[in-house]
């Protein structure tokens, strides 16, 4: 890797998982890509230090750890299987229309907003060479997304969609919140990464790029 720093010059690729917690083993399923990545922002609260203090003076302490923090996402359009994925959507009812039948989702009780593992990619710039980090928080719940639109005057204005999620630690031993893995070279090897990270299978990869993230 080179030397200089790396700059940030991308964001790609959102996907999200099913959390399972079995006695401190954290698994995911159910992973599908969430839409288009327009923008991500992780806002983290930590504890403040905990200082002991002896002979007038700070003896010992102890670093303040993660406490909770807020993930922003803005992308383009949720696929509509990860839409009902993340906000724990009943499958849709059908109404018939002039003999047709269409699909309508119903948000109300039987919502049940379950807890996500959500992974992206970043990509970096250091001295010409870029690379693509696969990165991952690893609980998370998303709150009910707002929802604004406007008509279109002389020229489109390219309107986008904003989520918000609250990030916990996660239930393992260690009880983490973030996995970074190494540099990629390639976009496609970063999401290969995020992809296992998840618990997608490359079949269940496959699928869901032939059904446009809808695979389960």
């Amino acid at each position: 890797m080179p030397a200089a720093g790396k700059v940030i010059t991308g964001f790609s690729k959102p996907y999200v998982a099913l959390y399972n917690n079995s006695g401190g083993t954290v698994t995911y399923t159910s992973g599908q890509e969430l839409a288009r990545g327009v923008n991500v922002n992780v806002e983290v609260e930590t504890a403040d230090d905990n200082n002991f203090f002896a002979n007038n003076v700070s003896a010992e302490s102890s670093q303040g750890r993660f406490r909770s923090g807020t993930l922003t996402l803005t992308v383009d359009g949720l696929f509509e299987a990860a839409r009902r994925l993340i906000y724990g959507l009943p499958e849709p009812e059908e109404i018939t229309v002039n003999e047709q039948q269409v699909e309508v989702t119903n948000y109300g009780d039987s919502q049940q907003i379950p807890y996500m593992g959500v992974g992206w990619i970043v990509r970096y710039q250091s001295d010409g060479v870029v690379t693509y980090s696969p990165q991952m928080l690893t609980k998370v719940r998303f709150n009910q997304g707002n929802e604004a639109a406007a008509t279109q005057e002389e020229d489109i204005d390219w309107q986008t969609e904003e989520l918000a999620a609250a990030i916990s630690r996660d239930d393992t031993a260690e009880h983490n919140w973030r996995r970074l893995a190494a540099d990629q070279t390639s976009e496609a090897e970063a999401e290969a990464v995020l992809q296992v990270l998840l618990g997608i299978t490359p079949a269940a990869a496959a699928s869901t790029t032939s059904q446009g993230g809808a695979a389960t």
